[in-house]
């Protein structure tokens, strides 16, 4: 057994079956094969309804910012205009 482990081509063959194997054992476990929450309908439905309160949120807020960043650059522009026309 020790003379052919010697062998460099079995030797990469062995540790690549390994590394296979050990890699193989971590995506069983990311498996969710069993899952045993059993989300319904209803669970979907309230955070779908849950998303569109939050989007329903941003929009505004959104529309805000926008604003406000509007009316600083305009404000600027006009504080530049006043300085070169003097």
């Amino acid at each position: 057994m020790k003379n052919l482990l010697k062998n460099s081509a079995l030797k990469a063959l062995v540790a690549t079956a390994l590394l296979s194997l050990t890699g193989v054992s971590s995506a069983f476990a990311a498996s969710t094969a069993g899952r045993s929450d059993h989300s319904g309908i209803l669970v979907w439905a309230f955070l779908g309804f849950c998303a569109l309160i939050v989007v329903a949120q941003l929009l505004p807020a959104l529309l805000v910012i926008l604003g406000v960043v509007k009316s600083t650059a305009t404000d600027s522009q006009k504080a530049h205009a006043s300085h070169k026309g003097h």
